[in-house]
């Protein structure tokens, strides 16, 4: 019994101490926040967890911030620059990143779904189990990105480059490929998962 009772709080420790891991790894900083608001300059911050729906962010600088977990929903984002920005677990849903700079960033398990991305640059991406559903993807750089089990159904993939991207068992059921760059496409998927 005793065996059993040292196990049972030695298991309630560990829980508390990933929970309080968990929380300080996601620890917004309002000084940043106001930053970016006041100038729409915040590079390197830590924005973590931040609510930013519908916010207008376009032209904005965040190159190497730290977004992940971010509520981006319906955020306007044309033209940000976003190089290196850690978006993993952002909710980017039905937000306009067009002719965005996401080159290098972290968008692994983000939400993008309905989300427009034309024109924008993620040239090696992380996009890993990234859902882009319904996402407008015309004219997109996704050169080297890496979107291994990444959802793009129903996605617009018309003049996309893939060159040397990295395509995983991703869903590309229904999606529209036409005139797309696939030279170097490693781990191709299914070919009777998508559009003809």
């Amino acid at each position: 019994m005793k065996f059993l009772k040292s196990k049972f709080l030695a298991t309630i420790a560990i829980c508390l101490t990933s929970l309080s891991l968990a929380t300080t790894a996601q620890a917004l900083n309002p000084v940043h926040l106001e930053q970016l608001r006041r100038t729409g300059v915040c590079v390197g911050c830590d924005l973590s967890g931040a609510e930013l729906s519908d916010a207008l962010l376009s032209n904005t600088d965040l190159r190497e911030a730290n977004l992940s977990g971010a509520n981006l929903l319906g955020a306007d984002l044309r033209r940000a620059e976003l190089t290196n920005a850690n978006l993993a677990g952002a909710s980017l849903i039905y937000a306009n990143l067009t002719g965005a700079n996401l080159k290098g960033s972290n968008l692994t398990v983000a939400a993008l779904i309905g989300a427009n991305l034309s024109g924008a640059n993620l040239l090696g991406a992380g996009l890993i189990l990234a859902k882009l559903a319904n996402a407008n993807l015309t004219g997109t750089n996704l050169r080297q990105a890496d979107l291994t089990n990444a959802d793009l159904s129903n996605a617009n993939l018309i003049s996309t480059d893939l060159t040397g991207a990295n395509l995983s068992n991703a869903d590309l059921t229904n999606a529209l490929l036409v005139n797309v760059k696939l030279k170097g496409v490693r781990h191709w998927v299914d070919l009777n998962k998508r559009s003809p």
